[in-house]
C-alpha cells in the first residue's frame, strides 16, 4: 500500500537516485560512464511510443540491442522487426504474447509500451521473470493496478532489478538541477503551485466493419479509461509527478471536475476532454491542475511552484529572491532516462522508480475518479477501500465484445466502493 514518507526520505529517493546519475552520465566519457557489457532488450507494445523508447534504448549506451518483440498486433510489429533486424522466432503476436517473450533466457531489460491497462500484469510479470524494466507512463489506470505495481516494485527492490519508468522530466538536467535549489530553500516554503497539460486534439481510429470491440479499442485506446485511464493519467500524470517531486510529498486529497463537450462521437469512447482539479497537500498548500484535448485551443503544458521567497517553472529557472537560470547541458531527457537506467545496471546499483511512479498515477487517478462523481477524495481512503479494478483479464482476445459504457456522468457514474 501507499506509505507515507518523511520529506527526507522522498528527496532521497527521487532527486539523488536518477538525478545523480543524469548529472554523471552527462559529464563523463562514454566509455567510463556506459561499460560494455551487451544489454539485450526486447520490446512489449511496438507502437509508436514503444518505438521511440526502443530506438532512444540503443542510442542511449553502447553494448545494447534490441532482441524480442511482442505486440497485439503483427502490423504494429512490422516495423522494428525490420528496423533492429529482429529474426521470426523471436517476435510473438497476441495479446498474452508477453509471456512468450518474458520466457527467453537471455533477455536482460524489457520495455513494457503497450496501452497502460496492460502495463500492471505485464510488469509483476517482468519482475517475477528476472528482468530488468522500462515502462511508459502510466503504469496503471485503476487502483488495483496500483497495488499491483507497487508490490511488483518492492520484488525488484528484493531482487535487485533495474526499474526506471517514462517521466523523463526526472531524468533532464535542467529539470534536475531546478529540483536541487528547490529543495536547498531558494524560494523559501512551497505555498501554493499550479501544472498544466492543455492541448488540441490528438490521432483517433474510427471502428472498421468486422472490427472486434476489443480490437478496435485496443488500436483507438486513447479514447477508454480501461486502456489508457483517460488523458489526465495518460499525459497529465507527468505535470502531477513534477509537483509531487517540487512538494517532497504526496496530496492528502483531490477535488476536481470535468466533463465532455466537444469530443462526442463514438470514436472518442467514453472520455473526457477536460479536467480541472484540485490537489490538497499537507498543511493545506493547494495545487491547480487542469487539462484538456479539445481542437483549436492553446497549448500549455507546464508546472509553476510558488514560494515565499519567489517562484520557479521546476525547468530550469528561478525567479525572486535567488533568481538563477539553467545554463548548463540538456541533453535528450527520452535519451537520458535509458542512459541512466543501462548505467544503474552495469555499475549493479538499479534505479527503481516503481513506487514512485505508482503513486503519481494513483493522485492522477485519483483526479478522474473525483471529476466522474464530483466527490473529495482522501488518498488512504482511495487505497484502503476503492475497489475499482480495469486490469484486463488473462485470456482476452481481440475478437471479444466489450460494448462503450457511456461517458461518465456525475450522478449517474458510481465509483466501487464508494458507498
Amino acid at each position: 500500500m501507499v506509505q507515507k514518507l518523511t520529506r527526507r526520505e522522498f528527496l532521497k529517493n527521487s532527486t539523488v537516485t536518477a538525478g545523480a546519475l543524469a548529472l554523471a552520465s552527462a559529464a563523463a566519457p562514454l566509455a567510463e560512464a556506459r561499460g560494455s557489457d551487451t544489454i539485450r532488450v526486447g520490446v512489449s507494445g511496438c507502437g509508436n511510443r514503444g518505438s521511440g523508447a526502443a530506438r532512444d534504448c540503443v542510442k542511449s549506451s553502447p553494448g545494447v540491442k534490441i532482441v524480442a518483440l511482442t505486440d497485439a498486433f503483427e502490423d504494429r510489429l512490422k516495423g522494428l522487426k525490420d528496423e533492429f533486424k529482429v529474426r521470426d522466432n523471436r517476435c510473438f503476436v497476441g495479446l498474452d504474447a508477453y509471456k512468450e517473450l518474458l520466457a527467453l533466457d537471455d533477455v536482460d531489460l524489457v520495455i513494457l509500451a503497450t496501452p497502460p491497462g496492460f502495463r500492471p500484469r505485464q510488469f509483476a510479470a517482468a519482475i517475477d521473470s528476472g528482468k530488468n524494466v522500462f515502462m511508459e507512463k502510466p503504469v496503471g489506470v485503476c487502483p488495483a493496478g496500483i497495488k499491483m505495481v507497487i508490490e511488483a516494485a518492492e520484488k525488484a527492490t528484493e531482487k535487485k532489478l533495474a526499474v526506471v519508468a517514462g517521466t523523463q522530466r526526472r531524468h533532464q538536467l535542467s529539470y534536475v538541477e531546478t529540483m536541487k535549489r528547490i529543495h536547498d530553500g531558494a524560494i523559501g516554503e512551497i505555498v501554493s503551485a499550479q501544472c498544466y497539460w492543455n492541448m488540441g486534439g490528438l490521432w483517433v481510429k474510427k471502428k472498421q466493419p468486422n472490427q472486434g470491440d476489443v480490437e478496435w479499442q485496443i488500436r483507438n485506446w486513447l479514447y477508454f479509461p480501461w486502456l489508457s485511464g483517460d488523458h489526465i493519467v495518460e499525459q497529465h500524470v507527468h505535470n502531477i509527478d513534477v509537483i509531487n517531486w517540487a512538494f517532497g510529498a504526496l496530496p492528502d486529497s483531490v477535488h476536481g471536475l470535468g466533463g465532455r463537450q466537444y469530443r462526442t462521437g463514438p470514436e472518442y469512447g467514453n472520455i473526457f476532454d477536460h479536467f480541472g482539479v484540485e490537489f490538497f497537500y499537507p498543511n493545506d498548500v493547494r495545487t491547480i491542475s487542469t487539462c484538456r484535448q479539445i481542437e483549436g485551443t492553446t497549448t500549455r503544458i507546464s508546472e509553476r511552484v510558488v514560494g515565499t521567497k519567489g517562484t520557479s517553472d521546476c525547468a530550469g529557472t528561478i525567479e525572486g529572491e535567488n533568481a538563477w537560470r539553467y545554463d548548463g547541458p540538456n541533453p535528450n531527457a527520452y535519451v537520458q532516462e535509458h542512459t541512466d537506467l543501462v548505467k544503474s545496471i552495469r555499475m549493479g546499483k538499479p534505479l527503481n522508480e516503481g513506487k514512485r511512479v505508482a503513486e503519481s498515477t494513483l493522485c492522477a487517478i485519483m483526479g478522474r475518479e473525483s471529476a466522474y462523481t464530483r466527490q473529495r477524495f482522501k488518498m488512504s481512503w482511495f487505497m484502503s477501500k476503492c475497489t475499482l479494478n480495469l486490469i484486463p483479464p488473462d485470456g482476452l482476445k481481440l475478437s471479444d465484445s466489450k460494448p462503450v459504457p457511456p461517458f461518465p456522468v456525475p450522478g449517474q457514474y458510481k465509483l466501487a466502493g464508494l458507498g
